[in-house]
């Protein structure tokens, strides 16, 4: 078996190993000029890229510029996610089954995402329809983890997290409809916030779901950047209906009473090393004067099922209904496995328990937010163990299998889809293969800045580890 590798892009170049906040600091100082870090990121673009399988459109020769200078990240290289439209670049949502054309207009979130200021060079790739918790494909490559080949980056903002892990660019658009945001963070070393259903503007399929479950967001390296692109985008639009999130710019002084959950909504067996994470986050946040306490897991047992029900919902109507809403040259013989076996359990019988089991996950936002009536902020983890190698959740997989294997691994991020909760995953980690180990706060909703709060405080105590620091060897 051949070595693992470790794949990274930083040097000493424009854009160093600087954070996206930084950039734009030396940007606006007239130190580096948008041209030069533009350039810089195009290099390692075209340097890793390939080897990663993280793109689905390039766009190096014609970028998308943000149209004025003011954005808090001007000048700052990103790349969109490959389900969120762009005038010019294609969308394919991940999917063999159809070839998009170019965009005839921006989305409804993509105006705001360029409200910051950054400049766009492509889109980054995604498992089809983002589905499935890795990015594999039905006979495309996949798209590997950057800290070690051999594993999966995660998904569905798996392109996003390789390239920003990999030092490509510091920031990408990423979102998360069931753990899309914090799964390959977790995986990446990154950090990922699931912002509050509505903190910001709803991409045009979002609108459209029976429960919205999807929030917009990005992956970075920094807590910084994370917490300056959301105050960035409430510069643009803020929802009235949530308490304003503005500039978070480090740890509060306040004590909180920190709830620990372990067990998960799907029966899963968390790894030894992923609670090992979790403990010692723990005993960091009790380090800070924090008090934390040992909870039960605050839904009906039959969530994982009902999560599902509406799984197989979804991938019914972007299967069955896709020639409309989607594009009408979608091939249902092209879908993968997951696709195509999620959409057939659907209409062989699981239509009946759906109604129901929407219901039930209505019901649950009212069961997790009583959490909060006697804590501030929910532990646990992000997936029940380290990221699997590739081919373990590949949509190649028997469908039954792949299902189990699924639920056993993606078994606590989607309870805040569904309530509509933040919640954020950080690089607390990192297991005895080199592999990055996330751990995921959660807060009540609209309280996105407690989260950023505590996750200042945690990188000050503990910097998460670099992917450019230490060598992988053979296991």
């Amino acid at each position: 078996m051949t070595a693992p590798v470790r794949v990274h892009a930083f040097t000493d170049d424009a854009l160093g190993d600087h954070d996206a906040v930084e950039l734009a600091r030396l940007i606006r100082a007239g130190e580096l000029s948008a041209a030069e870090v533009e350039a810089a990121a195009v290099t390692r673009l075209r340097q890793v890229a390939p080897g990663l399988h993280a793109m689905a459109y390039e766009a190096y020769d014609a970028p998308r510029r943000a149209d004025a200078d003011n954005g808090l990240l001007h000048g700052v290289p990103t790349l969109l996610k490959d389900n969120t439209d762009l005038l010019g670049m294609p969308t394919n949502h991940g999917s063999e089954a159809f070839r998009a054309r170019p965009a005839t207009h921006d989305g409804r979130y993509t105006t705001q995402f360029l409200s910051a200021g950054v400049t766009v060079l492509g889109k980054s790739r995604m498992p089809e329809f983002g589905l499935n918790a890795t990015t594999e494909f039905r006979s495309g490559p996949p798209t590997p983890n950057p800290w070690n080949t051999r594993h999966s980056v995660g998904a569905s903002s798996g392109g996003a997290a390789a390239l920003v892990s990999a030092g490509a660019v510091p920031i990408a658009h990423a979102n998360d409809g069931g753990g899309s945001i914090r799964i390959p963070a977790a995986a990446a070393g990154l950090v990922g916030l699931k912002p509050s259903r509505g903190r910001h503007i709803d991409g045009e399929m979002a609108r459209t779901l029976p429960i919205n479950m999807v929030s917009e967001g990005v992956v970075t390296r920094t807590v910084r950047d994370t917490a300056t692109f959301h105050a960035a985008l409430e510069r643009h639009w803020r929802n009235p209906a949530l308490p304003p999130l503005g500039l978070v710019e480090g740890p509060a002084r306040r004590r909180l009473r920190v709830a620990m959950i372990i067990e998960s909504v799907t029966d899963a067996v968390v790894d030894a090393p992923t609670k090992a994470a979790v403990e010692r986050t723990a005993t960091l946040l009790e380090e800070q004067g924090h008090s934390v306490e040992p909870v039960p897991i605050p839904v009906d047992a039959r969530f994982g099922d009902d999560f599902l029900s509406y799984w197989g919902l979804l991938a019914f109507l972007a299967g069955n209904l896709g020639r409309l809403t989607i594009d009408r040259t979608l091939d249902t013989g092209r879908l993968d496995g997951l696709t195509d076996g999620l959409r057939h359990a659907f209409v062989s019988g699981g239509w009946r328990r759906t109604p129901t089991a929407l219901l039930r996950l209505r019901r649950a936002a009212a069961a997790y937010a009583s959490v909060f009536d006697h804590h501030d902020v929910v532990l646990c983890p992000v997936v029940a163990g380290v990221t699997p190698p590739l081919g373990h959740l590949s949509p190649n997989v028997p469908f039954e299998e792949l299902v189990d294997r699924l639920l056993r691994h993606v078994a606590f991020t989607p309870l805040q889809n569904i309530t509509g909760a933040p919640a954020i995953s950080l690089p607390m980690g990192l297991s005895e293969e080199g592999l990055p180990i996330g751990v995921q706060l959660s807060a009540a909703y609209g309280d996105e800045r407690t989260l950023l709060e505590l996750a200042y405080a945690l990188e000050e105590q503990s910097p998460w580890p670099r992917i450019q620091d230490g060598q992988i060897t053979a296991s």
